[in-house]
């Protein structure tokens, strides 16, 4: 065993020390660019999209609180009906701005969604006698490892939604070509969406659900249906709405939009 003497000690104690501050320095300044370029690209991301985007998330973890099927081999919740507006806009944003800057939106949203949850949990524990607001109570005073579910999920998938969309668009000689478009945003739609679904499953049902209440979970057969069924049906909302979302990537590219952020990044890679 390595014995040290007290000046050896104090020399370890001080690198340490050094190390730790000299980390926490490098963390420091990450976050302030971080929060510099993700301030300068909502300034250029058209608000239209930007809005879609965060009230869909914050609608996708009020919506997950309710399973909508239940079946042996089959389970959904509400949150399906909006997760593919979210994706969308996240392909958009990758198409045009970079994965970078989409990730920077998903994180943007997963703390307006973390701050609209606080919110509607202190309207609902706030006492009145004016009604009977046990309803509204029990849907906004939400769960809370049905947010850290959807919180986790969303991130993870996001990020690989987003790495995936670029990668793809990479393989073609012509990203900006419909074909492109289409390749890039369905396989990583398909995948992404997966991995949102079968995370959130297993987070929620199958890990804090027999916990808390009172024995209900998801089987895994369930959890892995859900996730593939949720996916092909999300996609299949990608497909139904991708004109929309190829028109508007082609527009933003032919009206030079967000000009500063992408200068800025041109700079950065120098």
């Amino acid at each position: 065993m390595l014995r040290l003497d007290g000046s050896s000690r104090y020399f370890f104690l001080v690198v340490l020390l050094m190390g730790k501050t000299f980390l926490m320095e490098e963390f420091m300044d990450y976050l302030k660019k971080e929060l510099n370029m993700t301030k300068i690209l909502l300034r250029n991301i058209p608000s239209s999209v930007v809005a879609l985007f965060t009230v869909s998330v914050v609608g996708m973890n009020l919506l997950a609180n309710k399973t909508i099927v239940d079946l042996p081999y089959l389970a959904l919740d509400g949150g399906i009906l909006m997760s593919w507006l979210s994706f969308m806009s996240m392909d958009v944003i990758t198409i045009h701005y970079g994965p970078k800057a989409a990730n920077r939106v998903a994180i943007f949203a997963m703390f307006v969604n973390l701050l609209a949850s606080l919110i509607f949990f202190i309207a609902a524990i706030i006492p009145s006698s004016a009604a009977d607001y046990t309803a509204f109570n029990t849907i906004f005073k939400g769960t809370w490892f049905i947010l850290l579910g959807s919180s986790i999920a969303f991130i993870l998938s996001a990020y690989v939604n987003n790495f995936l969309n670029w990668t793809i668009g990479k393989l073609f000689k012509d990203s900006s070509t419909k074909t492109a478009y289409m390749a890039r945003t369905y396989i990583s739609t398909l995948i992404g969406q997966f991995i949102d679904n079968l995370v959130f499953a297993l987070i929620v049902f199958k890990i804090f659900a027999p916990i808390f209440w009172d024995g209900f979970s998801w089987t895994l057969i369930q959890c892995l249906s859900c996730a593939l069924t949720g996916a092909l049906l999300e996609l299949l909302m990608e497909v139904i709405f991708s004109p929309w979302g190829y028109n508007i990537a082609k527009s933003w590219k032919k009206d030079d939009v967000g000009k500063e952020y992408l200068k800025m990044l041109k700079e950065e890679d120098r």
